[in-house]
Order: structure tokens, then sequence, then C-alpha cells
């Protein structure tokens, strides 16, 4: 079991989460392939399933696997391939950032059609 990053990260980028990881699984694609959008990722070989990440997201864009909504299936997968190619992935430097405003995060999710 582990955690999941889904498109709700997608081009938001916090890094609240990479802050609080014990193992430093939480990463961000450094290479040249489109199949690897602007968002963190988590490590499934590397996740410890503590749960700290979850509720450090801004975003609300993380899931324990088991938990992923079917419209976020395949992010699943996405954070799963990057075990194929860890070596294009680091741990990013944590950015100071204004947390997002509860209509900032609401409107993300309607961008994906997620609704809770």
């Amino acid at each position: 079991m582990t955690w999941v990053s889904t498109s709700l990260c997608r081009d938001k980028v916090d890094m609240a989460c990479v802050e609080v990881c014990p193992v430093d699984c939480i990463v961000q694609f450094k290479g040249d392939d489109p199949k690897f959008p602007n968002q963190l990722y988590i490590d499934p070989d590397e996740c410890i399933n503590c749960g700290v990440c979850e509720p450090e997201c801004p975003w609300e864009a993380i899931f324990e696997d088991e938990q992923v909504p079917e419209l976020f299936s395949a992010d699943t997968v996405l954070n799963a391939d990057i075990v194929k190619n860890r070596d294009e992935f680091d741990v990013p430097e944590r950015e100071e950032l204004d947390p997002p405003t509860p209509e900032q995060v609401e409107e993300n999710r309607q961008k994906w059609g997620y609704t809770a």
C-alpha cells in the first residue's frame, strides 16, 4: 500500500508534502518526457505508507492508493511508472508559496471534474 499524487497537483506543485516526508519519496520529474506532466509524484517503492503527506497537501491531491477516485485511476499507474525512470526524478527544493484559497482548491477540482 502506498500514497498517490493525482492530477489535482498538476501545475500546482506546492511542495508542502515534500517537506514532511520522512523518506524523501515525493519527487518531481526533471526529464524531457511529456508522459510525466508538471506535478509531484510519490515513489511507491520508497513510500512507507505513513500518510503524513496527505493532510499537508493544500490542493487535496494525495490519496491512499486504494482510495484514489476512479477519475484519477491513471495517476496510480503514472506514479508507479516513475520507478522505471527513477533517475529522471529528484526530490525538489521547497519553494515558499502562498497556500491556495478554498475557492482556488474548488476551482482546481472542477477543472478536473472531481467532486468530493
